[in-house]
Order: structure tokens, then C-alpha cells, then sequence
């Protein structure tokens, strides 16, 4: 079933977009994240055929983190993380260039076909899983050109563990721009059509 095109879904997957790249941020600087935001952004990559732009998330509640950064990096004139909004554009632009690669997103969708057949086994946020779904953006997502470079203290971005939640959350990332393109979401809707995406993220904020 194709998920529906409105500003509303688009504001959900705008959402899960800004809600990775703050963890990818917080992973990279502090070595930690929020562990239920974590799950869920993991679980978001693992939904292939989702009835609804939410279902990909489960509920409104997963996303609450990532709604409350988006109403503040899409209101007003000023960019309140630069860092978090460079995640974001770059992976945007990212999933452009996948949507182009028949051959990447078959490997991908063999990828995440093999993390869903380990999370039977184990939780979403196994080291096993995190350590696949790492491999495979590095294998995959990774190539394309210009790289996302993570910015942060050396000593958490040379854990092996660190590395591989940062990469799951950034593939996780592309799937929430696929979701965000497949609602009908481009850079000139968000150019032009801001004020309706901010009056959209403000309602479901309201609804937690």
C-alpha cells in the first residue's frame, strides 16, 4: 500500500529525518542517546511496506523528540544547530542519489531483509544488528558522494560500537527521506512551503 501525499506525512517524515540526525549529533559528541529514539529509528528501517507514513514509526509519541527539533529548526530565519541541519540536508540529498541505483538499493533491501530475520533472535538494538545494518551503509550508502562527515570527539568515533549505531541511524535517516520524497516532500516544497509544514508539525506536537 503507497503511503499517502500530504504535508502532514511529510511533516511525520521530516520528523524521523530530524530525530536521527540529533542522535547521530549527540552519538558523535557524548558517546550516548536516547535508547526508546534509538529503537525506534532502527524499527522505522526495518518497515518495507508500511500501510501509513506513521506506521513506520508506530505512533505519533516515537517521533515527539524529532517534531519538537524540527518546529525549531523551521521556525524563524536563524538555523538553531547547523550541525543537525547539515545531517539532514545531506541525507536528503543522499536518498536523491540511492533513488537512482537499482543495483544499491537491491543490495540494501537484501541488507535489511537479513537485520529483520536477526531481530527475531535478538532485540532492535542488539550489537549484532547495529553491527549489520553498520556494514551495510558503509557498504552502500556510504560510497556515494560527498560522504556525511561526522563531526565529534575522537574518542567516542573510534568505538566500534559508537561507529555502528552512527551508521544504522544514518541509513535510518535515508529511509525517513525516502518516506519523506514517496509523501510528495521536495526541496521546493520545504522552500515554498514552509509555513504549512510549520503549521503541521505545531498540530502534531499537540497530539502527544
Amino acid at each position: 500500500m503507497a503511503v499517502q501525499k500530504s504535508f502532514r506525512n511529510q511533516a511525520i517524515a521530516l520528523a524521523g529525518i530530524a530525530q536521527v540526525s540529533a542522535m547521530v549529533q549527540e552519538l558523535a559528541t557524548t558517546g550516548k542517546t536516547n535508547t526508546e529514539a534509538l529503537e525506534i529509528s532502527i524499527y522505522s528501517l526495518l518497515q518495507l511496506n508500511p500501510d501509513s507514513a506513521l506506521d513506520v514509526y508506530k505512533d505519533l509519541n516515537n517521533i515527539q523528540y524529532g517534531l519538537k527539533i524540527l518546529q525549531t529548526q523551521i521556525t524563524g530565519f536563524d538555523i538553531s544547530n547547523t550541525e543537525q541541519a547539515r545531517y539532514s540536508t545531506s541525507l536528503v540529498y543522499l536518498e536523491e542519489q540511492f533513488a537512482k541505483n537499482t543495483e544499491m538499493k537491491q543490495k540494501i533491501s537484501r541488507g535489511i531483509e537479513k537485520a529483520q530475520l536477526q531481530v527475531e533472535h535478538f532485540e532492535l538494538t542488539h550489537e549484532n544488528v547495529l553491527a549489520s545494518l553498520g556494514d551495510l551503509y558503509a557498504n552502500t550508502i556510504s560510497t556515494i558522494k560527498p560522504r556525511i562527515m561526522v563531526n565529534g570527539d575522537p574518542q567516542f568515533l573510534q568505538q566500534a560500537q559508537v561507529v555502528n549505531k552512527v551508521r544504522a541511524l544514518l541509513l535510518a535517516g535515508v529511509r525517513s527521506a525516502m518516506l519523506w520524497r514517496q509523501c510528495g516532500g521536495s526541496r521546493l516544497t520545504f522552500l515554498f512551503r514552509r509555513k504549512k509544514l510549520q503549521d503541521e508539525v505545531k498540530f502534531l506536537r499537540s497530539k502527544s
